[in-house]
């Protein structure tokens, strides 16, 4: 069972990248055929294809590579301003490779469609066809969060107990049951804490929400008054809270974590990052949870959350880049914020669905893992470099700035910023994407990361 769950999570998550990709091509698809522009091909991946077929003069299909996917149109390079007397000249291997690229891309370029040509349109047309993709995108992202945040709901920690530890131990002593020598019963245990006990107040301080609840247990010590409901009533009881070493947490409860002198976080064996720890009230319990749906507004800022833990992701990844190769061919650490690959990331839905989690558990974990992917997609194809989709809006925004530049000085029409002399970038930034995609496949094979250990 265990198998097949976790083939139908790879399965799961292959489909869900597959259509996240198609989605994006669909964005750059319709708004070119919107503003006449003419597509040959519409492709999720990339090498031989597997399977297409042709209409209205556009081929659909699906190859063999799924590192992304392209829509194919028609004079996305302007054409060359060379002379004839140019063309007689020896050229540079830049300007060659330039001049290649100009003759691949009008191949396809019928008679009948000298018209309908990208580079024709107006800036702005080519910035909304360039932008639908990674803006499809980020249409998908917010629909699955949409689903996880305000259907499914987000788990929350309340102020009811969910669980009571019945011993504890001083921090330097291991102990196997609370049998053994050293073992002490914890102050929620000696205190006859139930599970669905709900703490109402602290030393009489209200404790409405789990942080208040939490925080105020952090900062007590020795004989403690708790209020409690227990099945409708309401009672008191005293507590010795005593000492003890637990994770810290900022004044929103989140973790904190070690970070050495360059500021990096630690990690330990496992790649999981070290928490720091503090000595605070104990109390020995764990809090129960209930999932929680939220507003339309507090979603979007949930969201907006992701978006800038995307950014500062895609910023720091260059500077991964050697501990992925090391991890991949060096048998170093793999940390649990590694970047990941397709087959890393399908590596990890079939990890989540062979869990056994609960169903709405299992769909919130996947369906945020596919929602950031989205996100990054979007941030990522946003870059201004060729050949992703912010390097072509990049061009269109810099003609469109010449225009106005030599309109506002009574000048003539400078005309298409030609894209083609980059070319060669565009050739290097495949290149490396290629060289980081191997990386990744052979890192994810061999020391993938693991999200539950």
């Amino acid at each position: 069972m265990v198998v097949l769950l976790t083939v139908i999570g790879i399965l799961l998550f292959v489909l869900g990248l597959l259509f996240s990709i198609a989605w994006h091509e669909l964005g750059h698809l319709s708004t070119a055929k919107m503003f006449g522009i003419k597509c040959t091909e519409y492709m999720v991946g990339f090498g031989k294809t597997l399977w297409s077929f042709r209409r209205g003069g556009t081929e659909y299909g699906i190859k063999a590579v799924p590192l992304g996917g392209f829509v194919r149109m028609v004079g996305m390079i302007p054409p060359s301003e060379r002379t004839a007397d140019d063309s007689s000249r020896k050229i540079s291997r830049w300007r060659a490779m330039a001049e290649d690229a100009r003759e691949a891309s009008y191949v396809e370029l019928a008679p009948e469609d000298q018209d309908r040509q990208f580079y024709q349109r107006a800036p702005w047309k080519r910035l909304i066809v360039m932008f639908a993709g990674p803006g499809m995108n980020v249409i998908l992202a917010a629909v699955l969060l949409g689903v996880l945040f305000m259907g499914i709901g987000v788990p929350k920690e309340t102020t009811t107990v969910g669980e009571v530890s019945e011993c504890m131990a001083p921090a330097d002593t291991q102990i196997e049951s609370c049998d053994d020598p050293g073992a002490q019963p914890t102050p929620a245990a000696e205190a006859g804490i139930l599970p669905g006990d709900r703490i109402v107040s602290i030393d009489g301080e209200a404790t409405p929400h789990w942080n208040d609840a939490n925080q105020k247990i952090r900062d007590s010590l020795g004989s403690t008054v708790f209020e409690l409901e227990r099945d409708g009533e309401t009672f008191r009881t005293d507590v010795d809270i005593v000492e003890n070493e637990l994770p810290a947490r900022d004044g929103n409860g989140e973790f904190l974590y070690e970070t050495d002198a360059d500021g990096e976080y630690v990690y330990d064996e496992n790649g999981r990052r070290v928490p720091r720890t503090e000595t605070v009230g104990f109390f020995g319990i764990v809090f129960d949870q209930e999932r929680a749906r939220l507003g339309p507004v507090e979603s979007a800022g949930e969201m907006g959350t992701m978006l800038v833990a995307v950014g500062e992701a895609l910023v720091a990844l260059p500077g991964k880049v050697p501990d992925v190769f090391g991890a991949a061919f060096l048998g170093e650490q793999r940390t649990e914020d590694s970047p990941v690959g397709i087959v890393g990331i399908s590596r990890i839905g079939g990890e989540i669905m062979s869990q056994g989690l609960p169903v709405a558990d299992t769909a919130a974990i996947m369906l945020q893992i596919l929602a950031g992917v989205n996100l990054f997609l979007f941030a990522f194809n946003l870059l201004p470099i060729l050949p992703l989709d912010g390097g072509h809006m990049a061009g269109a925004i810099w003609e469109s700035i010449k225009r106005k530049v030599a309109k506002l000085l009574r000048k003539p029409d400078p005309g298409p910023v030609d894209v083609a002399m980059l070319t060669p970038v565009a050739y290097v930034v495949v290149a490396c994407f290629l060289v980081f995609s191997v990386i990744l496949l052979v890192a994810d094979l061999v020391n993938p990361v693991r999200i539950f250990g």
